[in-house]
């Protein structure tokens, strides 16, 4: 196929698609999905091999938070039954991510519910990451702690965090549909605060929300711009007790062939499959490991993953290789462009990373150039499968072992 051979080049060149040529991608049939795999493969394997980089989350606060994202499971008016508790203290903290560093992740995710982190806040995260990295050798730590302000990414850094996680979510023009209590710019704005800090960038969507292909391809040409390390891309888990629980939109084919133009779109950034996989993807989940480069490892914030063995059981069945935490992620040009961040030592290519988790709704499909096929593939959608959605009882917070 003429259109896949083109993406494919530019890929390997690093050069962008045309809005077009993304928007064909999502609208390719079933019967070109493994051309479309190929074709993304092909790219994934240019500049990360065959290497498959393992992250792991560390809810650090659950619940009760005053914003209103209509996607979270921890939004203001949440009636999901998830675990609600406040701060860990450090020492539960590095016990919960020493779990998934044996379980071979080499990063750590810090995530806390809210709005953003008080300077009382900061001081606490920065005492976990400390105690973190002195219990792990080599280990790397992304926080996830909502809108930063003046020189919080700063204090963060200097405690030792390697990156900062803050999804878009959605395109700018559908943004005030899934929350209201803060922006897409404060989202852009605290992202561009992680970068001037020196902390490598994790920025990402939620995909399965009722948005329209259009939607998508802002969205990740915006995170394009935006130019973070990492793109997490997270599937619509729709909790029980949110405004989307309703909200079954995704299909797996739909799933790769999204995670294909961000690959596309985005060919040597660490494409990271999050939260949703094992909802959506199902028993295709193996395939998504030839368009991206890492995962997560184990549970996500308020849900259950698929047991830490089989995560890694699955990675070896489809010939992948788990990434190693003496090996760099980036390829050499953007590790050195960044260089000093524990993501970015010395190697590159494929010789040699939203932390982005959700617990996601926008607008319904406007008529935007991807509705007439968003319109086909939603009478195609099978029935909701709320038997996957299984709550976080396990792990940080709890009396019982993570899943790692």
């Amino acid at each position: 196929m003429d259109l896949l051979n083109t993406l494919a080049e530019k890929g390997l060149r690093r050069e962008l698609p045309t809005r077009e040529e993304a928007l064909a991608v999502l609208a390719t049939p079933d019967d070109d999905l493994l051309d479309v795999v190929a074709a993304a493969g092909k790219v994934r394997r240019q500049w990360f091999g065959r290497r498959v980089k393992l992250n792991y989350l560390v809810n650090l606060k659950s619940g009760l938070c005053p914003e209103d994202c209509s996607y979270c499971s921890q939004r203001l008016g949440s009636k999901a039954e998830i675990l609600k508790y406040t701060w860990l203290k450090p020492d539960e903290a590095s016990k919960a991510a020493a779990a998934g560093v044996a379980g071979g992740a080499k990063r750590v995710c810090l995530v806390a519910s809210g709005r953003g982190p008080t300077d009382r806040d900061v001081d606490r995260v920065s005492q976990t990451i400390e105690a973190i990295k002195e219990q792990n050798e080599g280990v790397e730590v992304c926080a996830c702690l909502g809108l930063l302000s003046d020189g919080q990414a700063g204090r963060l850094r200097s405690a030792g965090a390697d990156a900062y996680n803050h999804n878009l979510n959605t395109s700018e023009g559908t943004y005030g549909a899934i929350t209201t209590t803060h922006t897409y710019a404060d989202r852009v704005e605290t992202v561009h605060q992680a970068q001037a800090a020196g902390l490598s960038a994790c920025s990402g969507l939620i995909a399965g929300m009722g948005e329209s292909d259009s939607d998508l391809v802002d969205v990740v040409f915006a995170l394009r711009e935006l130019d973070p390390d990492s793109v997490p891309v997270n599937f619509l888990i729709p909790f029980e007790g949110t405004p989307l629980a309703k909200e079954w939109n995704l299909t797996p084919q739909r799933c790769l062939r999204i995670l294909a133009m961000v690959r596309f779109v985005c060919p040597d950034v660490e494409v990271r499959l999050a939260g949703g996989r094992e909802v959506h993807l199902r028993s295709m989940q193996p395939l998504a490991l030839h368009l991206v480069n890492s995962i997560f490892l184990g549970d996500y914030l308020t849900s259950e993953g698929q047991a830490g063995q089989t995560d890694l059981d699955m990675i070896a069945d489809a010939g992948f290789e788990v990434e190693g935490a003496g090996t760099t992620t980036l390829p050499r040009h953007r590790a050195d462009a960044v260089g000093g961040c524990a993501a970015h030592s010395e190697g590159g290519g494929p010789q040699s990373e939203g932390c982005g988790s959700h617990s996601g709704g926008c607008a319904p499909c406007g008529d935007g150039p991807g509705a007439e096929t968003d319109a086909a593939e939603a009478a195609e959608v099978p029935a909701a499968r709320t038997d996957l959605v299984s709550v976080r009882r396990r792990g940080a917070g709890t009396d019982l072992a993570p899943n790692a």
